[in-house]
C-alpha cells in the first residue's frame, strides 16, 4: 500500500512563495511519475504539474507555467512543488498523486494513489 504525506501549505499574501512536499512510502518510488492537482471550491481537480521518474522531463499548466516548479529527491521520496509569484486564483487544495507505470498523465483519474490534500490560500 502506497502512502503519499503532503506538507508546506498555508496562507500566504498574493506575491509570496509557498513549497509544497510530497512524501512517498510503501513502494519504490524512483521509478513512479509524480502529478500535482489541486482543486478550488466549487470547481473541478485540475492538473499543476507532472514529473518523470528521473525529474529528466516536467510538465505544467498553462496557468502555473514560469511560476511553479516541480522536482524531486529519489532518495527522499519526496517530490517537491516551489510556488512562486502566488495569485489570489492559486487558492485551493493541492494534492499530489503517483503513477506507477511511469506515464506522464495529465488527467487525474489516471493516477494510482493520492495524497490526502493540504490547503494553500493566498490572500490579496
Amino acid at each position: 500500500q502506497v502512502q503519499l504525506v503532503e506538507s508546506g501549505g498555508g496562507l500566504v499574501q498574493a506575491g509570496g512563495s509557498l513549497r509544497l512536499s510530497c512524501a512517498a512510502s510503501g513502494r519504490t518510488f524512483s521509478s513512479c511519475s509524480m502529478g500535482w492537482f489541486r482543486q478550488a471550491p466549487g470547481k473541478e481537480r485540475e492538473f499543476v504539474a507532472v514529473i518523470n521518474w528521473s525529474g529528466g522531463r516536467t510538465s505544467y499548466a498553462d496557468s502555473v507555467k514560469g511560476r511553479f516548479t516541480v522536482s524531486r529527491d529519489n532518495a527522499k521520496n519526496t517530490v517537491y512543488l516551489q510556488m512562486n509569484s502566488l495569485k489570489p486564483e492559486d487558492t485551493a487544495v493541492y494534492y499530489c498523486a503517483l503513477d506507477y507505470k511511469g506515464n506522464h498523465y495529465y488527467s487525474a483519474s489516471l493516477y494510482d494513489y493520492w495524497g490526502q490534500g493540504i490547503q494553500v490560500t493566498v490572500s490579496s
